[in-house]
């Protein structure tokens, strides 16, 4: 097979991160990150084709943020939650506290703490909708979201899961800097203010679902993913330009192959606001992944400079004691961390019961340092390291696509079962697709 060339990884990347940037989801930019992806894997052999779906486009024009401490107002930054609503430019000033989100969700009565304050939220994934439930109904007047797992100075960028907003509602709510928000607490900060000019507003995503057909309509289809936008103000070299190029490339390799069973890759629209492409793809073929999926490899952030590989998801067992060969051939090694993961876009698909995993590179006990930063450039990836890794899953999937019969049962484990389900309805809303109304912010 044609190796995976670390030269056409590189020019793609700078296609993404220089030519086009920014890739929001419903964004000129997460458009144009399609259409590239649509001429070059067509060109590669794939038939092409785009699905599309609607998403809230986070379309913030200004933002700006002050803390009262030190008997005066202090600037900082800030970045708007994707479906949160703005202020329409107006300020909304208020008494701050301080929540300490881990524990704070103990205390029974969170209005008495929060109704008409400014509530600086210590964790920025509220990851149950009883809770978030009971913050909105606190009635605060806005949040300021602190990513604990990233202790810098920059304000990072990131979501309100679409679910939970169109069941609860949602209040302008920016994410801060840790080390801000230190700051404040030391400094005895007593009240803050800010304003937003834009928020979300109805746009449309899509999926470019490239399609290299198998020789036996009847052997089933194998899934290969990752997805094309970006967090606000990230050009996102490695989240997740290292899938977008990786893809291509694996259209470029496999192509050429032959093959018993369809190898479909699929790029995915609008990730970052929680699989919202993904989750989108599955509830419009649910019945045919329940009848012809097998497996699903995904790709996202694996081509950090500095890092370890991890696997993520739920595999057979017979798979996992397969998949490190594949590794190990090309010199590299993982962690593997089984079970549920519903971060990545692997995981709608597990939903639908076809086991799925993704490949992913961190490089700090919290993921990757430079997680949703503008910073996450072409100094961050490595394409050789990038390549490496695209071989060993292209070897994979080349000799599953091939096989008279495949290694594993396709099932999703059933120790893992009730928690995919629980996951699929709490955050992503079930089968249903969410309907985001903002309320007033």
């Amino acid at each position: 097979m044609e190796p995976i060339l670390p030269a056409n990884l590189s020019r793609h990347l700078r296609h993404l991160t220089g030519t086009i940037g920014v890739r929001l989801a419903g964004s000129p930019g997460e458009a144009a990150a399609a259409d590239y992806l649509e001429r070059e894997m067509t060109a590669a052999g794939a038939g092409v084709t785009r699905e599309r779906f609607p998403v809230n486009r986070r379309d913030v024009q200004e933002q700006q943020l002050q803390v009262w401490h030190d008997g005066a107002w202090h600037d900082a930054g800030c970045s708007l939650f994707a479906n949160t609503p703005g202020t329409a430019g107006g300020w909304v000033e208020a008494p701050l506290v301080f929540f300490e989100g881990a524990t704070g969700y103990q205390h029974p009565d969170l209005g008495a703490a929060m109704r008409g304050r400014i509530v600086l939220h210590l964790g920025c994934h509220i990851e149950s909708r009883e809770n978030y439930r009971r913050l909105i109904a606190a009635q605060p007047a806005g949040l300021l979201m602190v990513d604990v797992r990233y202790p810098g100075a920059t304000p990072l960028a990131d979501a309100i899961f679409p679910a939970y907003a169109a069941a609860c509602g949602a209040v302008p709510s920016l994410n801060v800097a840790y080390l801000d928000a230190w700051r404040w607490r030391e400094r005895g900060a007593t009240k803050a203010r800010f304003r937003v000019v834009g928020g979300p507003r109805p746009a449309e995503s899509a999926n470019v679902v490239a399609e290299l057909p198998g020789s036996d309509p009847t052997a089933g289809v194998l899934y290969l993913g990752g997805h094309h936008d970006t967090q606000a103000d990230s050009v996102g070299a490695d989240d997740n330009g290292s899938a977008t190029a990786g893809l291509i490339e694996l259209v470029r390799v496999l192509a050429p192959r032959p093959r018993r069973r369809t190898i479909r890759l699929i790029s995915f629209g609008a990730e970052e606001q929680l699989s919202v492409g993904s989750a989108a793809y599955v509830r419009r073929h649910r019945e045919e992944l329940m009848r012809n999926g097998r497996f699903m490899f995904n790709l996202d952030s694996f081509g950090s400079l500095l890092g370890w590989n991890t696997v993520w998801g739920s595999a057979p067992r017979e798979l996992d004691a397969l998949l490190p060969a594949y590794f190990a051939r090309h010199g590299q090694y993982y962690r593997r961390e089984p079970g549920v993961l519903p971060y990545a876009d692997h995981f709608p698909f597990t939903a639908a019961g076809v086991p799925g995993v993704t490949l992913m590179r961190p490089n700090c006990a919290g993921g990757r340092f430079f997680h949703h930063r503008p910073d996450d450039d072409l100094s961050r990836v490595d394409p050789k390291l990038m390549a490496t890794l695209l071989n060993a899953v292209a070897a994979l999937v080349a000799d599953l696509a091939a096989a008279e019969a495949l290694p594993f049962a396709p099932i999703i484990l059933e120790n893992e079962r009730a928690a995919i389900a629980h996951c699929w309805d709490d955050l992503f809303g079930g089968w249903q697709q969410p309907k985001f109304k903002p309320a007033a912010g």
